[in-house]
């Protein structure tokens, strides 16, 4: 009989079960949740990506329409202007595109029966390629076409730009908003399942409160317990986004799963704080529930 009571082999329970049956659900719910934020994450930097490179691409460059006067043929008239806008200063390279790569342009617009038409009127167009430092404006290339006495119209690409940046302004809106709606779920349902435990536990806490135990310790015990589960949580949907990203990116090679979206290695180290933003939404929700239930009981 004195086996049993010595204090050498005796230790005390844990004040909380170590495992619940009602632990496996709220870590998969939260893991789901987390798996679908870092899936958020990794599309707005693709797309933040894709529109930067779109941008800087049509920022390089301008594209000239010709049109021919008189007696002069359009591919005279495309070489004229592609020697004119040649000096310029900010311009890199001018060259006058071959009429088949004006036909392909056009192609979708007019259809391939009126290409066939040798005597449609079809400007040429000139590729320009700007000085990335100090490009040439706008303006500086219609003087010079004029000064040559060119009938030419000059496109910046800047409307293509404009709505470029704000379709990235959107999608980086939306993802924030996407973020902030998977963030407050999983701290509702890390909540509920505080007052659910809590309820579970009535007695216990009962049992503690009236030993003398300070609401403040009690609240540690479930804020622990709960961040704890959360960060294994965000750390099992944190792994299960990084390996989307990355068959994403072994799929499509150079440029991602596609150019539209071009995922990077470097994006993969964007879930990496997921387990400690997962385990401090669910300590900071657990503190609110347990602070509230403890309140009811005193």
């Amino acid at each position: 009989m004195s086996d049993m009571f010595d204090v050498n082999r005796w230790k005390p329970a844990p004040l909380l079960p170590r495992r619940d049956p009602r632990d496996g659900s709220l870590v998969f719910v939260v893991a789901v949740l987390c798996f679908l934020a870092c899936l958020t994450a990794l599309g707005a930097l693709a797309a933040n990506r894709a529109a930067h490179g779109w941008t800087s691409q049509l920022t390089g460059s301008a594209t000239v329409v010709v049109r021919a006067q008189g007696s002069e043929t359009p591919d005279a008239a495309a070489g004229r202007a592609a020697e004119a806008l040649a000096g310029v200063k900010g311009v890199s390279e001018a060259r006058a595109l071959e009429k088949e790569k004006a036909e392909a342009l056009l192609e979708p617009w007019l259809g391939h029966e009126a290409l066939e038409l040798n005597d449609l009127p079809i400007p040429r167009l000139v590729a320009v390629d700007l000085d990335q430092k100090a490009p040439a404006r706008a303006a500086d290339l219609d003087r010079a076409l004029k000064a040559a006495g060119i009938d030419a119209t000059v496109d910046d690409h800047s409307l293509w730009i404009a709505d470029i940046e704000r379709g990235a302004g959107v999608a980086r809106w939306s993802a924030l908003a996407m973020f902030l709606l998977i963030a407050s779920a999983a701290g509702a349902v890390i909540a509920f399942a505080t007052r659910a435990a809590m309820a579970a536990h009535r007695e216990t806490i009962e049992v503690l409160h009236l030993s003398g135990a300070q609401p403040a310790f009690v609240v540690r015990l479930f804020q622990t317990r709960f961040a704890q589960a959360a960060a294994l949580a965000g750390l099992f949907g944190a792994a299960g986004a990084a390996i989307i990203g990355a068959l994403a990116r072994l799929a499509g090679g150079g440029q991602g799963l596609t150019p539209v979206l071009p995922v990077a290695w470097i994006d993969l180290l964007a879930v990496a704080p997921t387990p400690l933003l997962a385990a401090l939404v669910a300590a900071v929700a657990a503190r609110v529930a347990a602070r509230g239930l403890i309140g009811e009981l005193a």
